[in-house]
């Protein structure tokens, strides 16, 4: 079946001397991994490897055979080219975090229209703005949204979060639960929009404890889910 869809490319591997594997999210078909043969030292190929940069936005025409193995693209162009998110070395750095967040949580093979224009949208907002520091504490956050388990926050005010339960409490009731001034940061970027949360105040301490609870509520949530090797880089920069 010839598939023509806007894509986000998720990851990529070198495969052999010349090939290269590349796992996409396609708007229309889900995750897909795509076999491209020959595309390292093709300098003149209709499909070039610079074209499958982390989370670049691809338009392409495919072949889908749906029996679980490598697809093949015949085509591919980019869809919405970025300024400045594979150029500045912050933007970088949080694009290779991404990248792998994104790596051990998609896995469907099915159209999820509403998480794909999320990705899309949040990855053009961050290639358009320099007010960026608090950028993953939320992308991760509204993420939980189309993964399926978004925090409870019927009850909010009060003051323990149970990332077991993925709700607020007044008592500790298990080894995931916690109480301190991080998780009421934490409320605070439940109770705003994605471009106010760039504005909240918050330290460097409180920055990366958010952060590395919010790993463990993916990996409490989501089976397999590892955390990203490039979260020290990440830290230091946003320190």
């Amino acid at each position: 079946m010839i598939v023509k869809t806007s894509a986000i490319v998720i990851h990529s591997l070198r495969y052999g001397e010349s090939d290269l594997i590349v796992s996409l999210l396609t708007k229309t078909s889900g995750l897909h991994s795509y076999l491209l043969k020959g595309v390292l030292k093709s300098k003149r190929g209709k499909i070039r490897a610079s074209l499958f940069q982390p989370l670049s936005l691809l338009e392409i025409e495919a072949s889908h055979r749906n029996k679980g193995t490598l697809e093949r693209i015949k085509e591919a162009r980019i869809l919405k080219p970025y300024q400045s998110l594979h150029t500045d070395f912050v933007k970088g750095s949080l694009v290779f975090f991404l990248s792998e967040v994104l790596k051990n949580t998609i896995h469907e093979e099915e159209a999820n229209e509403e998480l794909f224009h999320y990705l899309e949208t949040t990855f053009l907002w961050l290639d358009s703005h320099d007010n960026i520091s608090n950028f993953h504490i939320s992308f991760l956050i509204k993420l939980t949204q189309y993964l399926g388990f978004y925090p409870d926050i019927s009850n909010i005010s009060l003051s323990v979060f149970n990332m077991q339960d993925g709700c607020f409490q007044k008592e500790t009731t298990n080894i995931y639960c916690k109480e301190d001034q991080s998780v009421l940061v934490f409320k605070d970027f439940l109770g705003t929009t994605f471009e106010d949360s760039m504005n909240i105040k918050i330290s460097r301490a409180v920055r990366n404890d958010i952060l590395t609870m919010l790993l463990v509520y993916f990996e409490l949530h989501l089976h397999g889910f590892k955390k990203p090797k490039s979260l020290t880089i990440l830290n230091e920069i946003f320190s």
